[in-house]
């Protein structure tokens, strides 16, 4: 099955793409996208992936589900479009980058210029139907996003997984911690952001890990 997605990632998730799972959940996907208002666009599904190559991947956050609101999500998780209100829990996670490493709060929620640096911003489910939060759950993506996430375990060195949420602590068994720098906290979401996520300095301690890597650190 040719999937759009960017040639370094092409190469090591070919095997996905022909697995019946997959199969299935195109279909399925393929039929929401016909019959329902689902986000992101259909072109940005595959977004995360397009924005940050493989080989330039250094560190990993792992978010739940899309944005189901109209013009929110574009396929990078906690990311939404210039000029859409920053979330809640994006708003959290500038406070934190400005208290750790003293910069100022952006404007807009728009991280891409992290995917572009290397931050892989991964959803667990990469389709949602609108005004529908978990919809396209336990559909198939879990199946594909845990495979990816094994995949750049077995095939990098020295990643940075920033691991927020009950949720995205259940992907630590993907990933092989001899080799990779894994970060765990509460979830930045109002609901625990005060319990830990906040003086957690997750965004210094990425960097001097990727520093004492030789690898160049995030511009957060």
């Amino acid at each position: 099955m040719d999937v759009r997605i960017a040639e370094s990632w092409k190469n090591i998730l070919n095997e996905e793409f022909s697995k019946e799972y997959f199969e299935k959940l195109v279909s399925f996907v393929k039929s929401e996208y016909a019959n329902a208002t689902i986000f992101p666009p259909d072109p940005l599904i595959f977004n995360a992936f397009n924005k940050c190559d493989l080989k330039n991947l250094k560190v990993v956050i792992i978010g739940q589900d899309p944005y189901h609101t109209p013009g929110a999500a574009h396929g990078l998780c906690f990311s939404v479009p210039d000029g859409e209100k920053i979330p809640p829990s994006l708003r959290n996670i500038y406070k934190e980058i400005s208290a750790d490493l003293g910069k100022d709060i952006p404007t807009t929620g728009n991280i891409e210029h992290w995917a572009e640096q290397g931050v892989f911003l991964l959803n667990a489910t990469l389709t949602v139907r609108a005004h529908e939060a978990g919809s396209h759950q336990k559909k198939g993506w879990e199946t594909f996003t845990d495979a990816v996430i094994a995949k750049i375990s077995e095939s990098k060195d020295n990643v940075v997984f920033l691991l927020w949420g009950a949720y995205a602590q259940k992907k630590e068994a993907l990933i092989d911690t001899s080799k990779h720098l894994i970060l765990k906290s509460v979830h930045p979401s109002p609901l625990s952001a005060s319990r830990g996520f906040f003086g957690n300095h997750h965004f210094s301690r990425t960097n001097e890990f990727l520093k004492s890597k030789g690898l160049e650190e995030i511009n957060w």
